[in-house]
């Protein structure tokens, strides 16, 4: 009988509520919006520090270490998993993680995997000798890195391979999945780009274990660099469809050799476009190595679109 009171009870009350009005419920639909700025970091040994960058309180920073290397310490060869820093470690030390960190609060650290080249420009392969194998050192050697330097997630940034894109996407499938498991990390990202052979490994590890996968650094920085607004955000859609469900963040390049819609030439418009749409999920950069010779200018109009900028 108390139960039953109860019940009818809460039925009164919900049938009593007005229905969501048209706002609500399209608010409900909208893609969420976030004011995540992510910039690589560290790989053309310049002498660039944390301290360099400007860093907006008001957004969720992500310094992204490059790069970790599947590589003898040299850089001379593959080692299946036994990964090695390759990052400017004179300027970008634990304590440094730790002191940038502590100053500002909204501050996380990564380290990206693996990127395109190593030392001399030789060009760098996912190879494993198997999945079991190269997954258990994996998770060992980066499990070392990661403590050392107190960083809070991965990146995958391999851009040339050797094996299959089932391999490849379960061996860093679980190798995500298991770091995550054990509390090593709390986010992790890819860095795929568009190219025929990128895509298809990228989107078998999507499609495997996209639920483990926290953002898609889309490098739209590889495109040409002749790419206008209304191309770059039809680009967008298509990395959204390919990523369906991911957090896909915009991006570009301040090296002299990136591609992409440049600051100068529209992408700052498009990024306003985006967010009035409510698909501005991010935006990260590469890199701060380069953007230090010009004060950093687009960093700090990046944070501001991201927070103060109102469409």
């Amino acid at each position: 009988m108390l139960f039953s009171f109860f019940f009818q009870l809460v039925l009164l009350l919900l049938i009593s509520l007005p229905p969501p009005s048209s706002a609500t419920a399209a608010a409900a639909l909208a893609p969420n919006s976030s004011k995540l700025f992510r910039e690589y970091i560290g790989a053309e040994f310049n002498g660039i520090k944390f301290s360099d960058v400007p860093i907006n309180p008001s957004v969720d920073f992500h310094f992204i270490l490059s790069f970790a290397i599947d590589n003898t310490s040299d850089g001379g060869s593959s080692t299946n998993g036994h990964f090695n820093v390759f990052w400017d470690t004179k300027n970008l030390t634990p304590d440094e993680v730790t002191a940038i960190k502590s100053r500002h609060s909204n501050v996380k650290v990564a380290v990206s995997l693996s990127g395109a080249s190593v030392g001399d420009g030789s060009p760098l392969y996912f190879n494993p000798s198997s999945v079991d194998s190269w997954v258990n050192n994996a998770v060992t050697s980066l499990t070392a890195i990661i403590e050392r330097y107190h960083l809070d997630g991965v990146d995958i940034d391999y851009e040339q391979f050797s094996a299959d894109s089932d391999t490849f996407a379960d061996c860093i499938g679980k190798l995500i999945m298991t770091l995550k498991n054990n509390g090593v990390i709390s986010f992790a990202s890819i860095a795929p780009f568009a190219q025929e052979d990128v895509q298809k490994h990228y989107i078998s590890l999507w499609k495997k274990y996209g639920e483990y996968i926290d953002y898609v650094n889309f490098q739209f920085y590889a495109y040409d660099l002749s790419t206008t607004v209304s191309q770059f955000l039809s680009y967008f859609e298509t990395q959204r469809g390919n990523y369906e469900g991911g957090r896909v963040l915009v991006s570009f390049g301040t090296d002299p050799v990136s591609g992409g819609l440049k600051p100068e030439k529209g992408f700052f418009t498009a990024c306003k476009s985006l967010k009035k749409q409510g698909k501005l999920q991010g935006i990260f950069v590469w890199s701060a190595d380069d953007s230090k010779s010009n004060g950093f200018r687009y960093e700090k109009t990046s944070q501001y679109i991201l927070t103060a900028y109102s469409p």
